[in-house]
């Protein structure tokens, strides 16, 4: 008798428990806890560590756009790395101006002989939109080519060389105020 007991004892409690998961009245809530709608920076952080998508999805042969949440570290390096290099190219490029250098880019003279500020905030805006753009695109290809991800690197190793070029004209430029 004691074993009947205990086992209808654990039938009653499975009886609960199909009753408790039984589906609510309609019009009646069944979420018991806060709507995360309602708490958007939670949401922010908590995918910034929990993110779901990490990789494009299987068919890759469609022609529809796959974003990602979750992106490789050392992509942050590299638009962070693109974007000091790009405010170093700005102001050495205004103090090459006020020594007597002159603008090559014909887009960038325009706004380079006009206002230094303007100039420096087009060009900080339109790299700052490249660069998030490319990240957003970094596991496509180009052209059906050339990932996005190599264009960044290529975007870097663009700028070290513009800095270093840079960096050789000021060098010439003192020894030729020297003499």
């Amino acid at each position: 008798m004691k074993e009947a007991s205990s086992s209808m004892g654990m039938n009653d409690g499975a009886l609960r428990s199909l009753n408790h998961s039984a589906r609510p009245a309609p019009g009646a809530e069944r979420r018991e806890r806060a709507d995360r709608r309602r708490r958007p920076w939670w949401s922010v952080v908590y995918g910034s560590f929990n993110p779901r998508r990490r990789r494009p999805a299987r068919r890759l042969d469609d022609s529809r756009f796959h974003p990602v949440d979750w992106y490789s570290a050392h992509l942050l390096a590299v638009s962070i790395g693109i974007l000091l290099l790009s405010a170093t190219d700005a102001f050495l490029t205004s103090y090459l101006l006020l020594h007597g250098a002159d603008e090559v880019n014909p887009v960038m003279a325009v706004l380079v002989y006009r206002s230094i500020a303007m100039f420096a905030v087009v060009k900080m805006s339109i790299t700052g939109a490249s660069i998030m753009t490319m990240v957003f695109l970094s596991r496509y290809r180009f052209m059906r080519l050339v990932r996005v991800e190599l264009v960044l690197y290529a975007a870097l190793a663009v700028y070290i060389w513009l800095i270093g070029y840079e960096l050789w004209m000021l060098k010439g430029s003192s020894d030729m105020q020297l003499l």
